[in-house]
């Protein structure tokens, strides 16, 4: 667009100043005339086309806003700070928009006339558009402003602060233990319900459990439990040899694996891998809506989907907690052949008098405990999914954590209580 050549201002009429920017080019001119007012106001800016305003009326009065132009959201901010600030400016009692001169119109400057109009109204000033084509007509009838101002589902929330973080996490802690209490119980229902009808567990689903469980994790446990033995046999073979007791270096092994090693790193390794698993299967049925399914056929999810899984996950953990073991005293074992040169009976032979059957059934039981923390957990979080994918994923991650964190208060406390009845 080129430059505008404004006449000559007399005392009747008065220019109003607008700072033009490097890329803008605006004239603004006010003309009395009787008693109308006449502003022309154009802009062009390189990244957008042009718009014009032609506003025409009574201060205090009837007033005419033409918009011209391309109404597109390139150029909607300024539009609607013109639009303002003129009507500001002049109070009108009605306000009509003519639309004739009107180019092109997307769906945000359509919402930004309606916008207009809603706020006249709120002023309970009239308000109207004239000569606006059927296809301007078309994209605002897609509109409805009662959605537009319909507030959101999920309000803005600012940032919390660091006592309100506090709070929230520790109502979230709280609410996650009552959760996990009240799916205890529920438990608690179903295995006496099973144990006076053992007819209806599905003792075929059992089985398949455990060999996911169980048999699909023998490699990652044994490969990890073995190494484990390894790293423990290199720390200690040195310095048992400095002191010449290196005939108690499988003693030693045996009692890291049995006591410590053994049952705490299976029990982690099958929390985040069969923990989360079940948390996933089973919150990608809640959000399939396929648990609300079985509800309506009369089936109790805990004790259908549940129950099995706790049971395998029980029946297996033990096992694979000796078969760690071994595994761990036989990566020990090459560490004494290849560094130490150290016969095989000399290591097993010390084995029998530092670990007690006492010692091997404690170990047991308390992967016992372990196994129901990471099925129950598991399958908990995987009922306390609400949404869609990102909150499986979420639960998921909440299962293993938390079964991780519950493993070890759990084995400190075996400790504690093993330490003061020996």
């Amino acid at each position: 667009m080129g430059s505008i050549k404004a006449p000559a201002i007399t005392a009747e009429e008065k220019r109003f100043d607008f700072a033009p920017t490097r890329d803008t080019v605006e004239v603004v001119l006010i003309r009395r005339r009787e008693k109308h007012i006449f502003i022309v106001m154009e802009r062009e800016k390189k990244e957008h086309a042009g718009y014009a305003l032609h506003l025409e009326g009574d201060k205090n009065g009837e007033v005419t806003l033409s918009v011209s132009g391309k109404l597109v959201l390139g150029n909607l901010k300024r539009v609607m700070e013109d639009i303002r600030s003129l009507l500001e400016d002049f109070i009108p009692s009605e306000i009509t928009i003519d639309l004739a001169g009107l180019e092109y119109l997307d769906s945000a400057g359509a919402v930004a006339l309606l916008q207009t109009e809603k706020k006249a109204k709120d002023k309970s000033l009239p308000f109207r558009f004239i000569n606006m084509d059927p296809a301007t007509e078309r994209i605002i009838g897609l509109l409805k402003i009662e959605e537009i101002y319909t507030e959101p589902l999920v309000s803005y929330r600012a940032a919390k602060g660091f006592f309100e973080e506090v709070g929230e996490t520790s109502r979230s802690i709280l609410r996650d233990i009552k959760q996990l209490i009240t799916f205890l119980g529920e438990l608690l229902f179903v295995f006496w319900h099973a144990m006076r009808h053992p007819r209806f567990v599905r003792w075929g689903e059992v089985l398949f459990y455990m060999k996911r469980a169980g048999v699909d994790s023998l490699p990652i446990v044994g490969f990890v439990n073995f190494l484990l033995g390894f790293v423990v046999a290199v720390m200690a073979a040195h310095q048992l040899a400095k002191y010449e007791f290196s005939v108690f270096l499988g003693s030693l092994v045996a009692i890291a694996m049995v006591k410590m090693f053994g049952p705490l790193m299976t029990a982690i390794l099958l929390a985040g891998r069969t923990g989360s698993a079940f948390a996933a299967e089973i919150g990608t049925m809640v959000v399939d809506e396929e648990v609300n399914a079985l509800i309506s056929m009369g089936f109790d999810p805990a004790g259908f989907l549940t129950f099995p899984k706790i049971v395998a996950t029980v029946f297996v953990l033990p096992l694979l907690v000796l078969y760690a073991d071994l595994a761990g005293v036989l990566g020990g074992l090459v560490i004494a052949r290849a560094d130490m040169d150290m016969a095989a009976y000399t290591y097993f032979s010390e084995m029998p008098t530092s670990i007690s059957l006492f010692d091997l059934l404690w170990s047991l039981l308390k992967t016992v405990v372990f196994a129901v923390i990471i099925s129950g957990v598991g399958c908990q979080r995987g009922f306390s999914v609400r949404g869609g994918a990102e909150a499986v994923g979420k639960r998921t991650t909440s299962a293993a954590v938390t079964s991780i964190f519950l493993i070890i208060l759990v084995d400190t406390a075996f400790a504690l209580v093993v330490r003061y009845i020996r």
